[in-house]
């Protein structure tokens, strides 16, 4: 087996980003940075549990301007993080409302070198803490550091993904593709959305996915009107056109994109939309090099959008990043501006409303290369696939 699709990541590549976060923090003159969140915890430790579905529980994990990062989470998790690269565990009885480890962060934060005094965490832009509010704010009061917000660092960071990374999330993308391929096979007018997603899902998880938590599906006459709902009791018809949009996952990366199939026909604007999206991937891929911007990617694909009669799009935006989480920074968007950089994974996302209560969207996933992109998902067809 490649070395790439063996489960989790060698030491180095753990070693290789807390550096990458340590310098960064200089840079930003903080002590310590405090993580919270399943994504984040995950990416510095390979601490990986299903376990996270329990609210209960707050896991934290800080990374001193030095050294090894620090993992402070409950008792349960002990025996986990000991199976990481992690080797300086502090624990408690949690779940324990009256200090759910909070006077344990607050002390070993306490007791780090104060250079700068300032500690940072994620309070910022699409982040969030997974602590209650009251916590976090105790904590500030308990500290004798500074807490800033650290987000955006935390974003790019984890924005350029190794070559490790990029192995995982190309082959989720095979084993979506495979899902794909085969609803063709199986699809008919007479079943539901939700009859033709269950096996559409079967087949992911018989490939390799180990789930497939995102899974959504419009369709409607000669359309649909939603690409974020579903899948419902609804009976396709003939002259009906489906969507299906999934975020499946293999050791902890995502897939994202979709394609689209018309039933016993479509009318010729709906294929001209298809073509329209189709047409827009390709200009965005164009556009996807280092050097450029996020806003590059998104002007191709709105300008190809925009001369086919596009009246406009609901999703506020062309696509994004892509990784640990099935959406991730930066956006492709007309004022985003994020730079590409080698080893950024994205995807091409446009869409377009074509008539009143008609969409069409088409997504594929790529990574930007030294001189270009790549693509990671297996381009659909040129053409609106019509199922007979």
């Amino acid at each position: 087996m490649n070395d790439y699709l063996m489960r989790g990541f060698e030491v180095t590549e753990f070693e290789q980003r807390t550096m990458k976060a340590q310098q960064i923090m200089r840079e930003l003159k903080l002590d310590a940075m405090l993580l919270t969140t399943e994504p984040n915890v995950r990416y510095f430790t390979g601490f990986h549990t299903q376990f996270w579905h329990s609210p209960t529980r707050p896991w934290f994990l800080i990374i001193p301007a030095e050294g090894k990062p620090t993992a402070i989470i409950p008792e349960i998790g002990a025996s986990g993080m000991a199976g990481t690269w992690i080797d300086n565990i502090i624990t408690w009885p949690s779940p324990r409302p009256e200090d759910d480890g909070i006077s344990l962060v607050a002390s070993f934060l306490n007791s780090l070198p104060c250079r700068f005094g300032r500690v940072g965490a994620t309070l910022g832009i699409e982040s969030h803490l997974r602590m209650p509010v009251n916590n976090y704010l105790k904590l500030t009061t308990l500290v004798k550091k500074t807490f800033v917000d650290a987000s955006l660092p935390m974003h790019e960071i984890r924005q350029v993904k190794s070559a490790a990374e990029i192995a995982k999330v190309k082959e989720i993308c095979r084993i979506t593709n495979v899902g794909f391929a085969k609803v063709p096979e199986y699809a008919k007018s007479g079943m539901t959305e939700r009859e033709i997603c269950k096996r559409f899902r079967i087949d992911m998880l018989m490939e390799g996915a180990d789930e497939c938590p995102y899974i959504i599906a419009g369709s409607g006459p000669d359309g649909y009107d939603s690409i974020i709902m579903g899948p419902t009791d609804r009976v396709i018809e003939d002259g009906d056109v489906l969507i299906i949009d999934t975020g499946a996952v293999r050791d902890g990366y995502f897939s994202d994109f979709d394609r689209n199939w018309a039933f016993g026909s479509a009318s010729e604007q709906t294929k001209a939309a298809y073509r329209a999206v189709y047409d827009a991937t390709t200009k965005g891929f164009e556009a996807a090099k280092p050097g450029a911007t996020t806003s590059d990617i998104y002007n191709a694909m709105w300008s190809v959008l925009e001369a086919n009669g596009a009246l406009g799009n609901d999703v506020g935006r062309l696509g994004h990043g892509l990784g640990m989480e099935l959406t991730e920074r930066p956006s492709n968007t007309a004022t985003d501006n994020t730079l590409l950089k080698p080893g950024m994974v994205m995807t091409l996302e446009p869409g377009m409303v074509y008539a009143p209560g008609k969409s069409m969207v088409h997504e594929e996933n790529i990574v930007i290369t030294e001189n270009g992109a790549e693509w990671l998902s297996e381009r659909a067809e040129p053409e609106l696939i019509i199922i007979k």
